[in-house]
């Protein structure tokens, strides 16, 4: 017999088993049914988390670079003063750092916002305009002010949606006038909707006006000085040398010592991408590795059912030897056996695995897909188990004693 008709042979004899325990090889099934869908899913939502975060992202800012002071150190001792960040170093930044397109500084407080018998307490901020195209804001309605208004500090301002219609409900605010503190305030614009921050904040909350009018009219400051300088890289690629070269021009402008540590940090949204990468990756691992659990579970179960059913056949694997059945003959019929009940399990998890990806896709709003990668590797890793946990009950039943399988009850 050809070594094709012996598999073959053995697949029937297999199959003819599993139509005969329905029950038992239903139950097998299904520990691999489980370990395989699991797979499926969670590498499908591994997939949408990092596709969602990695859009969010994408939508926060155009390739971020941060510079924030930084408390100075005196003798090992933490000094009480704070580095200093101004409108002139963000100029400097601008035209010296060939890797950067646009700088803004911007200040922020929370202050109380009124309109007629109606107030709200938001987060107000003073910005440059170049802030807008960095941070990616748009306008939804009106417009933005021109840098007339903010060299004149005119009182003007732009309103986030959630302030906007804490105040005026469906009313237009453009053009209304509110007020902060004693001061009232022009509303020009009101910026298109942008959700929940990365930082889980509502983005919306917000009134902006220029530096200039907030440090005359709302928080007081030194002249120029910005709680926070925002820088864009020229792309993803240029961003570590963006960041070296404001390094340089900071350092030297804040004429620091080489030795010395910086008056001020830099952090991009190049190592924000990274870091959420590297917990996906690792939030991914452990998913893997229950999931990999249940896989194991499946295949220890494939191995005890293939022993009770080698117990169950001993006669009849006495009558095939004693018909001149070979040991090989009798293990690749109940390898075979297992494996078919293995890949079954795979199958079945995997159009159970991509059912689940696609409803978690349709209820948390994620653009989840399942990988043809983890699909393959869970099948082929559920044919695997099979072969591994159904090799033991096979060699047991291909090493019996045909004249005392003969004689078993």
């Amino acid at each position: 017999m050809s070594y094709l008709a012996l598999v073959w042979n053995a697949i029937r004899l297999a199959l003819g088993a599993i139509r005969r325990n329905k029950t038992r090889a239903g139950l097998t099934v299904l520990g691999i049914l489980i370990g395989v869908a699991a797979v499926v899913t969670v590498t499908g939502l591994a997939s949408g988390a990092s596709g969602e975060v990695g859009g969010q992202l994408e939508s926060f800012a155009a390739n971020l670079i941060m510079i924030d002071p930084e408390p100075t150190q005196t003798s090992g001792a933490r000094s009480k003063s704070t580095g200093r960040l101004t409108e002139a170093d963000g100029r400097a930044i601008a035209r010296e750092a060939v890797s950067i397109t646009g700088v803004a500084g911007f200040l922020s407080s929370q202050g109380q916002v009124v309109y007629g018998d109606k107030n709200v307490q938001t987060s107000i901020f003073g910005a440059e305009l170049p802030y807008f195209p960095i941070r990616k804001w748009k306008i939804g309605k009106g417009e933005l002010w021109h840098e007339s208004d903010e060299i004149m500090k005119s009182k003007v301002c732009v309103l986030g949606t959630t302030v906007a219609t804490s105040l005026f409900g469906t009313e237009d605010p453009v053009g209304r006038t509110i007020r902060i503190g004693r001061t009232p305030f022009r509303v020009i614009g009101v910026f298109a909707q942008r959700g929940t921050s990365l930082f889980g904040s509502d983005d919306d909350d917000r009134l902006m006006m220029p530096t200039g009018t907030f440090r005359a009219h709302v928080v007081p400051t030194s002249p120029g000085r910005v709680d926070r300088l925002m820088a864009g890289a020229s792309s993803p690629e240029t961003t570590a040398r963006a960041e070296a070269q404001i390094t340089a021009i900071l350092r030297q402008r804040h004429h620091i010592a080489e030795g010395l540590p910086s008056d001020f940090r830099t952090g991009s949204q190049a190592e924000m991408r990274d870091a959420q990468n590297a917990i996906t990756l690792i939030l991914s691992a452990l998913l893997l590795g229950v999931a990999a659990i249940s896989l194991l579970v499946g295949g220890i179960g494939v191995m005890n059912i293939m022993l009770v059913s080698v117990a169950e056949r001993t006669r009849e694997i006495g009558i095939r030897m004693s018909i001149g059945a070979r040991e090989r003959d009798i293990l690749l019929q109940f390898l075979v056996e297992a494996v078919v009940l293995s890949i079954m399990g795979g199958l079945l998890g995997a159009v159970l695995g991509f059912g689940a990806t696609f409803g978690l896709g349709k209820a948390l709003g994620w653009h989840m897909m399942p990988s043809p990668v983890a699909l393959a590797v869970a099948i082929a890793t559920s044919g695997g188990i099979g072969v591994a946990f159904g090799f033991f009950p096979a060699r047991r039943a291909a090493k019996m004693d045909p004249i005392a399988a003969l004689h078993a009850e």
